[in-house]
């Protein structure tokens, strides 16, 4: 039977064996993955996504929601509210009740 000592002389070799094998096989992969990427032009958007880890979905320009009767200007209700409507108590006066959009 095998010594304390022996044994863990015979670990710390395993775990260096191990350690150069695992990255002998991450060098071949990600010397794959940078051929690959250069092959067919994958940009890190396409691999990774947005910020979030989730891809970003385009849905073109949000409908316009709220209409300024003074100077006609338009906004959608999304991002920061432009300074004709911040101040408004009630937006509804500003809401596009007909559907109609530019």
């Amino acid at each position: 039977m095998a010594t304390y000592r022996e044994l863990k002389a015979q670990l710390a070799k395993l775990e260096n064996e191990a350690a150069a094998v695992r990255q002998q096989e991450y060098d071949a992969v990600l010397t794959d993955i940078r051929a690959k990427v250069v092959e067919f032009g994958y940009t890190e958007r396409d691999i990774f996504g947005s910020r979030r880890g989730r891809p970003r979905l385009s849905h073109g320009v949000s409908p316009v929601k709220y209409r300024d009767p003074a100077s006609g200007a338009t906004w959608s209700g999304r991002g920061r509210a432009p300074n004709w409507i911040r101040d408004a108590r009630n937006r509804d006066r500003f809401l596009i009740r007909d559907g109609m959009t530019d």
